[in-house]
């Protein structure tokens, strides 16, 4: 089970406020095959870990590749998607679809927002806890160095705090979720085999400059991680 918190701000009022402050965890079996974010050639434009390559590679603006999308969503089994154009000049757009929730993608208002296994702010009580540490962390940021930012947004990533009772993840997961319940309902999740095994955190300031910093468990040992910093500016 991901979680995935985020504030959108497209026109921040002090230089020393962000964009875009984004906290994501990657659950899942700890022995997967995966690969670490990386830019993709030696061109140094698209840094990711290979997921949405049409949209990253094509020229369709956010709204219109999430509609495009959505002509076939019914066709698959439930995914949510977010979608951005970033532009300096222009003004930014991050946009929504899910495919079990309205029909068409919708154009996100500047604020703080979590998505886990469900749709976009489904008020799951570990996702309402999350979004409150995240909340906290956020309305500080702008008094916190970039590097102790990352590093408190990593601290809410990694609470195992379980947020119980909670009947709608219950109700979702039924009988493989409830022998782990208690681990499974913490923003982080740490079961045997399974849970959360990177932490991402995004920054993007006023001026575009984005700071993208990866945690990746080593070798299915919840006790070894490696750390990856990237920092760019956005194209305008």
């Amino acid at each position: 089970m991901c979680i995935l918190l985020f504030k959108f701000d497209p026109r921040p009022v002090s230089k020393n406020a962000y964009r875009l402050i984004l906290a994501a965890n990657r659950d899942e079996f700890y022995h997967r095959p995966s690969k670490s974010a990386d830019f993709w050639d030696n061109s140094n434009e698209i840094l990711s870990g290979a997921l949405v390559t049409n949209f990253l590679t094509g020229d369709l603006d956010s709204y219109s590749y999430l509609k495009k999308v959505s002509v076939e969503g019914h066709l698959y089994n439930g995914f949510n998607l977010l979608a951005a154009d970033l532009n300096t000049t222009k003004g930014d757009v991050i946009c929504y679809y899910g495919n079990k929730g309205e029909p068409e993608p919708v154009f996100l208002n500047p604020g703080i927002y979590g998505l886990s296994n469900s749709l976009l702010d489904t008020p799951w009580k570990k996702l309402q806890y999350g979004k409150q540490l995240f909340t906290e962390v956020v309305k500080r940021s702008q008094d916190l160095t970039k590097e102790d930012l990352v590093q408190e947004l990593l601290t809410v990533m990694n609470n195992q705090e379980p947020q119980l009772p909670d009947p709608a993840i219950e109700d979702q997961g039924k009988d493989y979720i409830r022998p782990i319940l208690n681990k499974y309902a913490a923003v982080c999740v740490r079961c045997p085999g399974y849970g959360t095994r990177t932490n991402t955190v995004i920054l993007i300031d006023s001026e575009g400059r984005v700071t993208f910093t990866e945690r990746n468990l080593i070798n299915a040992d919840v006790n070894k991680w490696t750390t990856s910093t990237y920092e760019f500016k956005l194209h305008t």
